[in-house]
């Protein structure tokens, strides 16, 4: 109960400065699933995310002593964002720390909130080494640090978002999607549903290239992944908060893993119907429905939209990712005959009539018959692979198909 009265608390706090983002409901994806779809619109946030209203109820908060100390922080992007506006406003100054793989869109996005209240480091190559990066110097100054998501405070900033749904949604609520990163937003969310509106399931989803949140529940223990994808970069951390951890074990329902490339094909599915822009975390909820398509029929459904904060110069590979998912680019390494002719012969008889060569990466070699050639061929109907690969191996064309042996695939491709 004590921190369910801390989202009150921050309700009060936030007002005027997070605003009450809309609860919309969304036709297609409520038709596709036979369900009652909404969507909660925290990407509509000033900051373009949620984290606005837990980054300033925690720097709000502070004592006048310690705002004069300054405060630090790291962020793959959007809590950055929270704490450079909410330092801003208050007029404290911020250090803020940001992998240097940040998404530029990003970086200037903070910037722009903060001003001259905000110092950018760029350190480390994911979120984890630039949060070690920010402890080491916010103890050497003696500064706030403001977590971006193992803080009640900030998780109690996050819950408001809880008590606008049950205050917008003339129905019960059956299920509830809430991405995790951290595990901040899932364990504000939960607090809230579970005690205000306990049969309401909640349904964690993770990028399935960073399941921190899954992993240490099946082990029972909080637990550092040794790797993650970094792609969808406002959910990948190799560890979740121990708060956070200690709340959503007993809380959640379940956690749903989405691959990447299902998460890029939900983007361009909503800029492209619903001119809804989404970053890779902000699409994670929308992409699970899928996974739970038979136990959604007929319910109230809610899914978190949780960041717009999208860089436009990553949508080529946005782009390569979901033709990959979906089945609908495929790349071979093929032994060519080195002679005038080959390439023609190999589209007409290898290829269909609606094949379309996108990649295609040569160079001749002397004094031999053959040589490699890299090709990259995008279908309009997944089930045309079978009929290529039926070619090459009667034309007798010695291939390797690369798009199930990573590490050839990203030596020759990315």
């Amino acid at each position: 109960m004590e921190l369910l009265n801390k989202v009150y608390e921050a309700r009060e706090r936030i007002k005027g400065v997070a605003i009450h983002t809309p609860l919309m409901k969304n036709e297609n994806l409520s038709e596709e699933f036979s369900a009652q779809v909404f969507l909660k619109r925290e990407d509509l946030q000033p900051v373009r995310s949620y984290k606005l209203r837990g980054a300033y109820n925690k720097i709000v908060s502070l004592t006048e002593a310690e705002k004069l100390k300054g405060v630090v922080c790291a962020s793959a992007g959007n809590h950055a964002q929270g704490v450079a506006y909410a330092c801003h406003k208050l007029n404290i100054k911020a250090t803020i720390f940001m992998p240097v793989t940040t998404p530029p869109q990003k970086t200037k996005q903070v910037k722009l909130f903060g001003k001259n209240k905000v110092e950018l480091v760029l350190k480390g190559d994911t979120f984890d080494e630039s949060f070690e990066e920010s402890n080491r110097f916010c103890n050497a100054i003696n500064a706030i640090f403001i977590h971006p998501f193992d803080d009640d405070k900030v998780m109690a900033g996050q819950g408001t978002i809880g008590l606008e749904l049950l205050e917008d949604t003339k129905n019960p609520i059956d299920y509830l999607f809430v991405p995790i990163g951290g595990g901040g937003l899932a364990a504000g969310l939960s607090t809230v549903f579970n005690q205000l509106s306990p049969k309401t399931k909640i349904i964690g989803v993770e990028p399935a290239g960073a399941p921190s949140m899954t992993n240490s529940i099946t082990k029972g223990v909080n637990t550092t992944l040794n790797h993650i994808d970094k792609f969808v970069d406002g959910a990948a951390v190799k560890r979740v908060g121990e708060k956070t951890f200690e709340i959503c074990k007993n809380s959640l329902e379940d956690i749903v893993l989405v691959p990447e490339g299902k998460i890029c094909t939900t983007i361009l599915r909503l800029y492209n119907e619903e001119a809804i822009v989404v970053e890779p975390a902000g699409a994670l909820t929308i992409s699970a429905l899928d996974f739970y398509k038979d136990k959604i029929k007929g319910k109230n459904v809610v899914c978190i939209v949780s960041g717009s904060n999208n860089d436009i110069t990553r949508t080529e590979e946005i782009k390569e990712r979901s033709l990959l998912y979906e089945g609908l680019k495929h790349y071979f390494l093929v032994q060519f005959p080195q002679r005038a002719g080959a390439l023609k012969e190999f589209v007409n008889a290898i290829l269909g009539p609606t094949d379309d060569i996108a990649y295609f990466q040569y160079s001749k070699k002397t004094n031999r018959e053959t040589g490699p050639v890299v090709i990259g061929v995008e279908l309009q109907d997944k089930s045309d692979l079978f009929q290529i690969e039926q070619n090459l191996r009667n034309h007798h064309i010695s291939y390797q198909y690369l798009n199930g042996n990573e590490d050839l695939f990203t030596h020759l491709i990315i």
